[in-house]
């Protein structure tokens, strides 16, 4: 069970995961060991899985950021799932979901033109309904 101090760690760390132990105690009242120690905790029962940046797609290249719903003709997913791998430079999450469609695409592309050859080649393995992300 997490208690006030966990979570107050945990959104921390969430808006700056390279935030200095002894930072991140004075925000939450804590000494930096005193900290450090929760931390390795949550990280032990599995709370905190890893850490991760956040990258700018557009810098990057990427100007399109797209959402596609997918589905599939039957049960047998596995020429989707090998269509996405042989294109993961695209595909920023493969969500499997339930409701509308099988699976959610977030994708990033650098063109309307690779997106159109993109969904060009996912249409011989799947139907699908596109969604242009306009702003975040």
């Amino acid at each position: 069970m997490l208690d006030h101090t966990d979570m107050s760690i945990l959104d921390e760390l969430s808006k700056n995961s390279r935030i200095t132990m002894k930072e991140l105690g004075e925000k939450v009242h804590l000494t930096g060991q005193a900290v450090s120690d929760r931390i390795a905790k949550l990280e032990d029962n599995g709370v905190i899985e890893g850490y991760t940046i956040k990258v700018n797609q557009v810098k990057l290249g990427y100007f399109i950021h797209a959402l596609i719903t997918i589905f599939t003709q039957s049960t047998y997913h596995h020429p989707y799932l090998s269509f996405i791998k042989k294109r993961e430079q695209y595909v920023l999450r493969n969500y499997k979901i339930s409701g509308d469609g099988c699976y959610l695409l977030e994708c990033k592309f650098p063109s309307n033109e690779v997106l159109d050859e993109f969904l060009e080649d996912l249409n011989e393995h799947a139907n699908y309904k596109l969604s242009i992300v306009i702003n975040k």
